[in-house]
């Protein structure tokens, strides 16, 4: 029986002790620290070329900010209600006003216009402009839009092409 019982206690060993640890090792290397460097933290402030560097505490704020106000519709960085718009940088630089600054989107978290520019949607999206409506931007301040804008120019740096890649992805 004591054969037995060590084989049994080795084999729980190797089962719920050592396979969790190699899977850590595995998943949780280098290649997770490196997506919090300061090139991947920093991103256009405004128009004139300034940038800013967010700290890790910033990206956790403003990614929770994020899912807690916009993943709902845009969840991944794609747009739900039209998938031809999403919240990756290429997108981003081509509205009108480009918004692929951080002041940028947070003007546009205020006062959302159409992707061409032309008119207001502020009655058909989130914004403080109609917190009446919704609820959710109640709440948020303009630090809490500077996050959540810094989340969405850095999410893609970490997430790759994942980010606003619509459908083809999820």
């Amino acid at each position: 029986m004591a054969p037995f019982l060590h084989s049994a206690l080795r084999a729980f060993a190797k089962t719920f002790l050592v396979l969790p640890l190699a899977l850590l090792v595995c998943f949780a290397g280098p290649a997770t620290a490196a997506r919090w460097d300061s090139a991947t933290l920093t991103v256009p402030s405004a128009a004139n070329g300034t940038t800013v560097t967010f700290s890790e505490k910033e990206m956790k704020s403003g990614r929770k900010l994020f899912n807690e106000t916009c993943a709902s519709c845009h969840a991944g960085g794609i747009t739900k209600t039209n998938q031809n718009v999403g919240l990756d940088p290429e997108t981003l630089a081509l509205a009108t006003p480009p918004r692929d600054t951080v002041d940028a989107l947070v003007d546009f978290m205020k006062n959302p216009t159409s992707y061409d520019g032309e008119y207001s949607i502020s009655d058909v999206h989130p914004s403080l402009r109609s917190s009446d409506v919704y609820v959710k931007m109640r709440d948020l301040d303009d630090e809490d839009l500077r996050l959540i804008a810094g989340y969405i120019l850095v999410a893609p740096k970490v997430q790759g092409i994942q980010w606003g890649g619509g459908k083809i992805y999820f």
